[in-house]
């Protein structure tokens, strides 16, 4: 059995069980047709997977592993907030005439933050193909006409670098991998109403071990999220973080090792109780193998034909799942 099936069968059997039925209670989310959609939840629900031992995908139906990772592709290394960045149509209810999701997601990744700490030294250490062109004060990466391929921009008043979340993390990682101030968080206030979403998945923290045997250091992640409807998404997120993961650990030398998933509300809509009830009788496969091509090096020349997978052996899928708007 898969470890992630076993997981998403006891999370689903404890919401079932013991969850909190809404129904009756004044509800934001609605089906298409207009009715109220009402869910059975749990507060609080913490997941675990060790990433050394097996990839966390569902055998029960299958996941899209390589356009789950195309998604957290859009949003964390293109640090888009339109739709026509992105291979897959799931969020084209969200998005403008212009494909914009507004101020969301890959938006909040790509904005830039002053720090006083950064050193042109240790930006030349994360960021090897990193150059300065002209002494214009900007890092460029070989592709220099890529926007989200600016690693920093040195603000001219200050005198003090401009980073955006993401090439943060990889800087602390590559010069200060142990530090516990290693994160990103798009849950940002000022701008919510300018988003078509507010983030579900809002946070992921990063933290470094060592591995005592080989001596390779093991990089572990949270991902915190405020809502996560179970059957819709909760396999789709659990196994695009896990990714995210990997990629960031192969960019830095290092192992992946734990990814944990904070779920604030694991909910099961009222139309979904009987496919989840189908799904969680159904018999679990093993695990399959899911790794990234070892040649690459740095985070932004990943694509989802990057991911190699072997052996998935899954359930046929559910069609015609409704979605709660």
């Amino acid at each position: 059995m898969s470890y992630a099936d076993n997981v998403f069968i006891n999370m689903c059997k404890d919401i079932l069980e013991n969850g909190t039925d809404t129904q009756g209670e004044k509800v934001r989310p609605h089906w298409e047709d207009g009715t109220t959609a009402y869910t059975i939840k749990q507060f609080g629900v913490c997941n675990k997977y060790d990433l050394r031992k097996e990839f966390p995908a569902l055998t029960l139906r299958p996941t899209a592993l390589k356009s789950a990772m195309d998604e957290i592709l859009w949003i964390w290394q293109k640090k888009s907030n339109n739709i026509h960045d992105l291979s897959s149509h799931i969020w084209d209810s969200w998005a403008d005439k212009d494909g914009s999701i507004g101020k969301a997601y890959g938006y909040q990744l790509g904005v830039k933050h002053m720090y006083k700490d950064i050193t042109v030294e240790k930006m030349q250490i994360a960021f090897p193909d990193g150059k300065f062109i002209n002494g214009i004060p900007k890092m460029f990466a070989d592709d220099s006409v890529t926007p989200y391929r600016v690693y920093a921009i040195k603000d001219s008043k200050t005198g003090y670098w401009c980073m955006d979340q993401v090439n943060r993390v990889l800087y602390d990682l590559k010069n200060t991998p142990f530090s516990r101030r290693i994160m990103t968080n798009i849950y940002t206030f000022a701008d919510l109403h300018e988003m078509a979403l507010y983030p579900c998945a809002y946070s992921m923290t990063f933290n470094v071990t060592e591995d005592k045997e080989s001596g390779k250091l093991v990089l572990n992640s949270i991902l915190n999220q405020r809502s996560n409807d179970v059957l819709t998404a909760n396999n789709w997120n659990v196994a695009q973080y896990a990714i995210l993961t990997m990629m960031i650990a192969q960019v830095c030398d290092m192992i992946p090792g734990m990814f944990v998933h904070m779920i604030a509300d694991a909910h099961i809509y009222d139309r979904h109780v009987d496919v989840i009830k189908e799904l969680i009788n159904r018999k679990p496969f093993p695990a399959p193998t899911v790794r990234l091509n070892p040649d690459i090096k740095n985070f932004y020349d990943f694509t989802k034909d990057n991911l190699i997978i072997e052996n998935y052996q899954k359930h046929p899928q559910v069609k015609n799942i409704p979605v709660a708007i």
